[in-house]
């Protein structure tokens, strides 16, 4: 057997790209419901609604300040323990639940920091033509804040894309954990690895390119 076996490397990347739908389309339902809900979250925040406000400083609180791994086991193989109905949930969907709440609470915060950036005379222009405060947010304050999030948003999309690696430890058969099971039949770790590691490389690199697309557009649109 060759030290560096280039032809199984090759022969591998056809393999591994059948699961590269998988952990985009992981990636890409946990980003959506992570976006929507961090805006819920943040708006709670910001306007300080009463209970909610702190609920949502313990969710987030939590969601930080706990790994992912450990969230991921806890939905997947805890709550079926206290609820026996939950046994039928299956990987991918355990996996998405993790995802969409742990990054929700970081992009919580980094777009209530976008809302609360808005210029006071924004919110004080809403107010005085009679805007109720989900109007003034739908319609004035988080247009502006998703400008200046932006960036950040996409930042948290390449982490949670690189997150899903972590989904094959709930027995989901994504691009990692084919990646592990193609190396343990064949013993090439060293081979496996490095053409996964290259697929996830390819990955963040065209959403990278796609951030500094979108950070160029928008800086456009301020000097107008």
């Amino acid at each position: 057997m060759s030290v560096f076996d280039l032809g199984y490397m090759v022969g591998l990347v056809p393999v591994l790209l059948k699961y590269v739908p998988l952990t985009l389309g992981m990636a890409s339902v946990s980003m959506a419901l992570a976006l929507v809900l961090a805006c819920l979250l943040a708006v709670v925040r910001v306007v300080r609604v009463p209970v909610l406000n702190q609920f949502t400083k313990l969710f987030i609180s939590f969601f930080r300040g706990t790994p992912l791994l450990v969230q991921l086991f806890l939905f997947y193989y805890g709550l079926p323990q206290l609820f026996p109905s939950l046994t039928a949930m299956t990987g991918v969907t355990a996996a998405i639940i993790g995802l969409t709440l742990h990054f929700s609470a970081y992009m919580a915060e980094s777009i209530r920091a976008a809302i609360i950036g808005v210029d006071r005379s924004q919110w004080e222009a809403a107010q005085s033509i009679g805007m109720t405060t989900a109007q003034m947010m739908r319609r004035i304050i988080l247009p502006q804040a998703a400008r200046v999030a932006a960036p950040t948003l996409v930042n948290y999309f390449i982490d949670l894309i690189k997150s899903t690696s972590l989904a094959f430890t709930l027995g989901v058969t994504e691009l990692m954990g084919a990646a592990q099971k193609e190396a343990a039949s064949s013993f090439l770790y060293f081979e496996t690895f490095i053409v996964v590691a290259i697929f996830y490389w390819v990955i963040v690199e065209v959403l990278s390119f796609v951030q500094q697309a979108l950070e160029a557009r928008l800086s456009k649109a301020v000097a107008r």
